[in-house]
């Protein structure tokens, strides 16, 4: 866990962190998806799936670093805030709180006056998190998740927040 003389850095991701990116995604997706979502769609996030996606997404991903290391990630396009992910090893500290501030800021310095992001409907630890955070769910809807093989769709919650005021 950071300490106070270990702060938490945000910069944007370079090639060079898609490997810790893809690990801490990969684990962290199972850990909020198992059960959660049906066989298709576990069959098609495999281990390489995540190492591709990873290094595919470099421009829009921004990584929090603690003492150098990779600590987690967030990735926004637009006004959706498609991937929040913070390792194991430094879940329960301030780092998901810096990811989802920095994701509202780049959802309202991209023009947008409102941010939303889809979460598994069983994926109770975070939406307790997203709730705690400000993020009002809208209810129930089928996110279309993209893979190999074609789209999966996936029962999920919208939610949204307000992260530009003018």
């Amino acid at each position: 866990m950071p300490t106070d003389d270990e702060a938490v850095t945000l910069r944007p991701a370079t090639p060079d962190d898609a490997a810790a990116v893809a690990e801490i995604w990969y684990h962290g997706w199972r850990d909020g998806h198992l059960g959660h979502v049906g066989d298709d769609l576990l069959a098609a996030r495999t281990p390489e799936t995540f190492d591709v996606r990873a290094a595919q997404r470099v421009d829009d991903t921004v990584v929090a670093t603690v003492g150098g290391t990779v600590a987690g990630f967030v990735m926004v396009v637009d006004d959706e805030v498609e991937q929040v992910y913070v390792s194991a090893r430094h879940r329960g500290t301030a780092i998901a709180r810096v990811l989802i501030a920095e994701a509202e800021r780049l959802a309202a310095a991209n023009g947008h006056q409102y941010a939303w992001l889809a979460v598994v409907a069983g994926n109770a630890r975070a939406r307790r998190f997203y709730e705690r955070s400000g993020w009002t769910d809208e209810g129930p809807f089928d996110y279309t998740a993209a893979s190999a093989t074609g789209p999966i769709s996936v029962p999920a919650h919208h939610y949204r927040k307000r992260v530009r005021f003018t």
